[in-house]
């Protein structure tokens, strides 16, 4: 129902704001859920009206969609709306009055430090892959990458005389991220075998280059490899993923003295106000800072 709209929306998505292919991915199916709704009522995008997208997020309540992924859903269909309104397709925005409903940020399961140092001893045991495995455990949390960043990385991938790495985030934003030895000495032993990985003729512009339709190590093979990995520890494997290990890179960072400002240029992020999900982390420091240190803490 009216693709051509959709095209013309996420080719606007990759020339103006050049957004990446998850992002555009992302779109497009919530788009579609929208058409598959207003199909059941007989409408269609040119005469949707207000109440309609209010109809169509209470669908997605009944559904048992969270709240964050109804508030996403909603904001890809208002800026929907506003690309056809600015393009002169419609003369108003139905859903710009719609509100979002309320969102709890919720962080993903906790990894300590001895569950990460668990799967740095169990890919060290790992006989199939395990040089490139330790590479992107070692610099997926060093740096706290997304795993779209770590698995497009390029070849060369290091700046700045070997100590950062050049990272393309969201919005194809640049950033340097320090790599530390450790990191440094597994991606040595990796860029040795590299080329075992690439597809025929021995050449790849990436970092981790396989023989997918991509070009490099996929997202959902790499997790795949971590969930493997879990399996040969005492961690569930439904608690480790690649967002989880960038998530104990924020967490172990910060509860050993780093400033949210840093952790926010590390991870990426273009608003500090998302970094602040991590801010309980702070505060468990301080508590700790004023019961270890403060002069009255052994008082009795």
């Amino acid at each position: 129902m009216h693709g051509h709209l959709h095209e013309k929306f996420i080719e606007m998505l990759v020339l103006e704001r050049n957004s990446s292919p998850n992002t555009v991915d992302g779109y497009l199916r919530d788009l579609r859920e929208l058409d598959q709704y207003l199909a059941t009522i007989g409408k269609d995008c040119l005469n949707v009206e207000q109440q309609d997208i209010s109809n169509f997020i209470q669908t997605l309540d009944q559904q048992g969609l969270s709240s964050a992924t109804q508030a996403r859903r909603l904001s890809a269909v208002k800026q929907f709306f506003a690309f056809l309104l600015l393009d002169d397709i419609r003369t108003d925005n139905p859903a710009m009055n719609v509100d979002a409903p309320r969102t709890q940020r919720k962080l993903p399961q906790h990894l300590t430090v001895s569950e990460v140092d668990q799967l740095f001893d169990a890919a060290e045991e790992e006989i199939e892959d395990s040089i490139r495995l330790k590479a992107l455990l070692h610099l997926l949390y060093a740096t706290g990458m997304r795993v779209t960043e770590l698995v497009t990385l390029p070849f060369p991938p290091m700046a700045d005389e070997d100590n950062f790495l050049i990272v393309r985030g969201k919005g194809n934003k640049e950033r340097l991220v320090p790599v530390n030895a450790a990191s440094k000495a597994a991606l040595s032993d990796y860029i040795k075998v590299r080329e075992n990985y690439c597809p025929q003729g021995g050449y790849s512009k990436f970092l981790f280059p396989s023989r997918s339709k991509q070009g490099h190590l996929t997202r959902q093979r790499f997790a795949q490899m971590l969930k493997k990995l879990a399996t040969r520890t005492d961690i569930s494997p439904s608690r480790v993923s690649p967002h989880a290990l960038r998530h104990a890179f924020a967490s172990h960072l910060l509860a050993n003295g780093a400033d949210l400002r840093s952790l926010q240029k590390m991870l990426g992020h273009a608003d500090i106000s998302t970094t602040q999900i991590y801010t309980h982390v702070l505060q468990e420091r301080m508590i700790e800072l004023v019961q270890s240190h403060h002069p009255l803490a052994d008082a009795k």
